[in-house]
């Protein structure tokens, strides 16, 4: 079942918050990965949003926020990871063997 809710408290920084809604008393926690939104996902204090929640919550809150989203009732397509992201959020390792300082006794 969708809920619509508002955002009570969202820290960007910790990347979590609280939502409130008629079907989620006494608050829903959600974490910044359950936000159905490409790149850099945060939630504003008073935005109005739609999530999908279960029980038991998190951190002292009844409910948890599985997923949300903002754009409208129709819940959008599980998120895939962004193909344009940036190359911040990923590295690489390359090891190369000098098969001349390689000995043995």
């Amino acid at each position: 079942m969708t809920i619509v809710g508002v955002v009570r408290e969202f820290d960007a920084d910790r990347g979590w918050g609280v939502l409130d809604a008629a079907e989620t008393p006494g608050g829903c926690w959600v974490h910044f990965s359950a936000i159905a939104a490409p790149g850099y996902r945060a939630l504003t204090a008073g935005q109005r949003v739609f999530f999908r929640a279960e029980a038991p919550g998190q951190d002292g809150y009844p409910y948890r926020a599985t997923k949300v989203w903002s754009d409208g009732p129709v819940e959008p397509p599980d998120r895939v990871p962004d193909g344009d992201a940036s190359r911040a959020y990923r590295s690489t390792l390359t090891i190369v063997y000098d098969d001349d300082r390689c000995w043995s006794r």
